[in-house]
């Protein structure tokens, strides 16, 4: 029984001469999300008025999701040209790795964000003192730790797994649920390690996101003006819907059991995550923020 060196992306198949279309509208939203993000980096750190707990997380997450896209899309924009794309068995699982590892560093950034809202609104009196500059380190710091340490465990049940004579990963990236399927040897322990992780690490940080929205609801609830609760609730509209496209996103794709005879869809879901949702995070990010939308027409200016 032989060890496999290198897998093969299979990507979207026979697109019917439309790779090319598909080609130049993926690397347009590809480029577009990576400006944008890159934009909000530059004006958080330019405007002196955005140097708040609430745009430096922001500066954080953008940073991130740089690192997130890239990590997927331009391996998938090469599936869509090529129908068979080799990728290194090392090289498969170190994008897996960060793949799964900026997952779950952005889960936690959503939870200390929501946090930072849940401080701001509910105690803010208190707000300064809590999320001083060293807290709100600490806080970016234990994300990124905790985010990048999640998935060590899992990769390496995945990948002590036996690969034998099935090499062809029907996805466009290394994920989860397609690397299993090709193993040759019982997947049970790396299946069960699997979900111990996501209950974890993405399960985890979204009840202390919905913990934070619930006490933040309730407390936007009790202000008597009406004025006063649209001003309490613009301040966390933008990362609220984030927060619901992206765990939406995710328990769509890995939330329900999809047969093979699923595969096309699964694949179709995990475009919305990977290029959709990032797509529209600093859309929503600048367009529903007005301190943003003022501090890019300063910097344009």
């Amino acid at each position: 029984m032989t060890q496999i060196t290198e897998f093969i992306l299979l990507g979207f198949g026979d697109l019917h001469g439309l790779q090319f279309l598909l080609f130049g509208v993926f690397l347009v939203i590809y480029v577009a999300t990576l400006m944008g993000n890159i934009v909000i980096l530059i004006v958080v750190s330019a405007d002196h008025s955005l140097h708040t707990p609430m745009y430096f997380f922001l500066g954080h997450f953008s940073f991130l999701e740089i690192g997130y896209i890239t990590t997927i899309e331009p391996m998938m924009l090469r599936t869509l040209l090529s129908a068979h794309v080799p990728i290194s068995f090392p090289g498969c699982a170190c994008q897996f790795y960060f793949f799964a590892a900026l997952v779950a560093t952005e889960c936690f950034f959503l939870a200390v964000m929501s946090y930072d809202r849940y401080i701001a609104i509910c105690n803010p009196l208190h707000y300064s003192s809590i999320m001083d500059y060293w807290g709100c380190l600490q806080l970016a710091g234990a994300s990124w730790v905790a985010g990048f340490l999640a998935p060590i465990l899992l990769m390496v049940f995945i990948f002590q797994l036996t690969f034998c004579t099935d090499n062809e990963i029907n996805h466009f990236f290394c994920d989860l649920k397609p690397i299993m399927k090709l193993a040759c040897t019982d997947t049970q322990v790396a299946e069960m390690t699997s979900f111990i992780c996501t209950s974890l690490f993405a399960f985890g940080p979204f009840m202390l996101t919905l913990a934070s929205y619930t006490y933040i609801i309730s407390t936007i609830l009790r202000i008597p003006s009406t004025s006063g609760k649209q001003r309490a609730f613009s301040t966390c509209s933008s990362h609220l819907t984030v927060v619901s496209l992206y765990y939406g996103m995710l328990g769509i794709v890995y939330g329900f059991p999809l047969g093979p005879q699923h595969e096309d869809l699964l694949k179709l879901l995990s475009l919305l995550y990977t290029v959709l949702t990032p797509a529209l995070n600093p859309i929503i990010y600048t367009l529903r923020n007005k301190d943003v939308k003022v501090a890019l027409r300063k910097l344009v200016q």
